[in-house]
């Protein structure tokens, strides 16, 4: 494959600015700044702290809810869930204090952690039904491989079915409403126009969580309709009659991670990493379920100069956990950090040599954003 010109795909600027309140830069897509060099991520922030009355928006769940609770004993939401954090709140939230009945639904990881099965074990023991999907394994590796290439993201085949499989779940089974945690735009973009949503339109979801890809561009490499039926969207027209709308948590419940966990520690004796802080960032409680999901972020790294300790502490400096001078030296300490705990089995899960994988880096490293000193690749300008 020729190498990808990143800046140009993703519409990225090329000077390189970084929040003067948190840690994120303008190379993330879709983030603009103000004029006092503020990412409209920290503005939302302000938002969510200052301006949003939390006991109206309260008051609006519990109506929203009200009109989709049944009485016959049916499940009346789902909330798709891999066992961590962040779900395993909105779902015991909806059950144990407002009275839902709802059906948990996992998209399976690529390949479980041991700490990320035993999470999952503790959702569902503390209550709550769950129904797994499982993908082709034959083909969702071909698929890994081939994001890993063509989308700089192996993680792209396992978003599609995240997104799609509760979808076709709740088609499956006349459930009308789906809850999801966090508003991205929102928390992580900082997108004005979404700060007051309270969730997508089901035919919105490609828009939103698919950066542009589509499940069709398989189509043409090989793989026929059976083999992508997993992937493919259900039918437009029978989403848009069946009236099923997909919320976020974090429209109605100020979205905290560090507050979910304890929630979910006390609620589901969901556990922080015992191997320690995750590959590239000093967090020991986010993203744990997937073997390989420190490849997403070290390709977003290599993409967009930022990887996951970046990510974790730009939240939490808005939140108020950390300062911007902490938040700085961790960035600085941890975001580079290559994940080479699970690298030879993410190798054998793709079917790739060790040369292919640098190939696929090189493919897709940024060239207005790193510069090569000796055998050492670096930034040409990181945070400070």
């Amino acid at each position: 494959m020729q190498k990808i010109d990143v800046s140009t795909q993703y519409n990225l600027p090329k000077e390189v600015r970084y929040c003067k309140r948190c840690v994120i830069s303008n190379q993330r897509p879709r983030m603009a700044f103000n004029e006092d060099g503020i990412c409209f991520a920290c503005l939302f922030a302000d938002y969510k702290n200052n301006s949003i009355n939390w006991d109206n928006r309260e008051r609006e769940l519990r109506d929203l809810l009200d009109r989709y609770r049944r009485k016959d004993g049916g499940f009346d939401v789902i909330v798709p869930s891999s066992g961590g954090k962040d779900s395993a709140i909105v779902a015991h939230k909806l059950k144990y204090e407002f009275g839902m009945n709802p059906l948990t639904v996992t998209w399976a990881p690529h390949k479980y952690t041991e700490i990320g099965w035993e999470n999952f074990q503790g959702l569902i023991h503390s209550g709550l039904d769950n129904i797994m999907g499982h993908p082709n394994g034959i083909i969702h590796r071909k698929l890994t491989k081939l994001a890993l290439f063509e989308n700089g993201d192996p993680f792209t085949p396992f978003v599609f079915g995240q997104v799609l499989f509760p979808l076709r779940v709740a088609l499956q089974f006349g459930i009308k409403l789906i809850f999801s945690g966090e508003n991205g735009e929102a928390e992580y973009s900082g997108d004005p126009a979404a700060w007051d949503k309270r969730g997508f339109a089901v035919d919105e979801y490609a828009r939103f969580w698919f950066s542009g890809n589509s499940v069709e561009q398989w189509l043409d490499r090989g793989f026929s309709r059976a083999d992508l039926a997993m992937y493919l969207p259900p039918d437009q027209s029978r989403v848009l009659e069946s009236g099923i709308e997909r919320h976020f948590w974090s429209y109605y419940k100020k979205w905290i991670p560090q507050e979910n966990f304890y929630y979910a520690a006390e609620h589901t004796g969901f556990k922080p990493n015992p191997l320690g802080r995750s590959e590239g960032t000093y967090s020991k409680y986010a993203s744990l379920d997937d073997r390989i999901d420190g490849f997403h972020y070290y390709f977003a790294l290599l993409k967009f100069g930022h990887g996951r300790a970046t990510s974790d502490a730009a939240h939490e400096i808005r939140d108020g956990h950390i300062t911007r001078e902490e938040g700085v030296a961790l960035v600085r300490r941890y975001d580079m950090e290559f994940p080479k705990r699970h690298f030879n089995e993410f190798l054998e899960y793709c079917d790739i040599t060790e040369d292919e994988f640098w190939e696929a880096c090189e493919i897709w490293r940024n060239d207005n954003l790193w510069i090569k000193s000796g055998n050492e690749w670096k930034l040409k300008t990181q945070v400070s």
